[in-house]
């Protein structure tokens, strides 16, 4: 008997009935199946959508022929294995795995990390917005990474809030590829955006007397600008493999938010192209940030040994002390969670979850508390602008 609900060449449309369907279009055709194999082998009912080039014939004689479904169920399996073929999902489903007495915990930390983050960067933002004695290079980098940190924290934190207070697990799935590349574009502008801020303080401190003419604005704007495209170029063939991912066995991810290596792992695809691309930008991107920044305050602390001052050498130092417990509060995590399994080491998925969490939504939240509250000049703006009392702040770097 033919499936219920559909014969053979029927349109696609009239898959929305409920009723299995396969088109007996062959080449260049895209399809719906209902009843694709789940990871455990049962049948599921997961709608799986977009189905090219399908190289299966459509039986089902009227006779009697009972197993219909299961053989193009097994044809959709057997054809994923051999042909170029991409199977879209409709959504995914993000469980968060949470152990359950950790969850009330883990909600009320995440509440209040994105409210510090929101309060705290977007005060920043509009002290130097507003205050015309930090329109300076230094200021204008900080305001930029508040602007990338509270970019990040609202990309992950309110849908895992979601998750975790509502049970919204269910994620559409270009919203998915959306945070996805919001996650990875985020993160590479602001790993940059420390490597330059670092060249920034070096030049400040080794050639003091040289910075006003060597950091101009123009140089400032082309770093963004920089800073920007150096992001689209990593990001691009994580967009282009990220298309290619198909997903015949299962659309749930144990992680709290999409992002590209959990879509790697439950998708059905074999070639190592996309684990690779992900440990190679990484140690790419990772080896010349650390580099880059580790040299700058390296010349850095030894520009400050040369400083007879007792004084100054303790705020050249207290600078770097401070600046690079954040750089590596960043940097170290991703590190461990992306490079490691790319090169064979399992890691938990609670373990995962944990790194990646700390390395996105931590050094947001304490990126103000670095790098602007403690520079008198933002707290002497920050108390003329809750008093209207003028101050006189004595000049110091971050």
């Amino acid at each position: 008997m033919e499936p219920q609900g559909a014969a053979c060449g029927t349109s696609v449309q009239e898959e929305a009935k409920g009723s299995p369907l396969l088109s007996d279009q062959v080449a260049g055709v895209t399809i719906m199946l209902r009843n694709v194999l789940s990871p455990g082998g049962a049948e599921g009912l997961a709608l799986v959508e977009g189905v090219r080039w399908l190289p299966v014939e459509c039986r089902g004689s009227g006779n009697g022929d009972t197993s219909h479904e299961k053989k193009v169920v097994h044809e959709l399996k057997k054809s994923t294995m051999t042909w170029n073929v991409t199977v879209l999902v409709s959504e995914f489903i993000l469980q968060c795995m949470i152990e359950p007495d950790q969850k009330t915990i883990i909600t009320v930390s995440l509440a209040l990390i994105y409210l510090t983050t929101l309060i705290g960067n977007l005060l920043v933002i509009v002290v130097i917005t507003i205050d015309l004695h930090l329109h300076t290079p230094m200021f204008w980098y900080i305001c930029c990474l508040a602007i990338l940190d509270i970019a990040n924290s609202s990309n992950i934190i309110p849908r895992m809030l979601g998750i975790l207070l509502f049970n919204y697990s269910n994620v559409p799935y270009e919203p998915c590829l959306l945070q996805l590349s919001m996650v990875g574009y985020l993160g590479l502008m602001e790993g940059n955006l420390l490597i330059v801020m670092a060249c920034d303080r070096y030049i400040a401190v080794v050639y003091p007397l040289r910075y006003p003419s060597i950091v101009t604005s123009k140089v400032v704007w082309a770093s963004i600008i920089l800073v920007i495209l150096i992001g689209l170029v990593f990001l691009t063939p994580y967009l282009v493999y990220v298309r290619e991912l198909s997903f015949c066995h299962s659309n749930i991810s144990p992680y709290c938010f999409c992002d590209y290596a959990t879509l790697v792992q439950i998708a059905c695809n074999d070639d190592p192209k996309y684990a690779v691309l992900l440990s190679t930008t990484t140690v790419i991107t990772a080896t010349y940030g650390v580099t880059l920044i580790f040299f700058s305050y390296y010349k850095i602390a030894r520009a400050a040994l040369k400083v007879s001052s007792i004084k100054g050498k303790q705020k050249v130092f207290g600078t770097i002390f401070t600046h690079l417990p954040v750089v590596t509060l960043f940097y170290l995590p991703l590190i461990i969670s992306y490079i490691l399994p790319g090169v064979g080491v399992k890691l938990s998925t609670e373990a995962c979850n944990s790194l990646i969490i700390v390395a996105i939504l931590v050094p947001p939240m304490v990126n103000p508390l670095i790098y602007s509250f403690r520079n008198k000049e933002i707290k002497s703006s920050i108390y003329r602008l809750f008093t209207g009392k003028r101050t006189n702040p004595e000049i110091t770097d971050p």
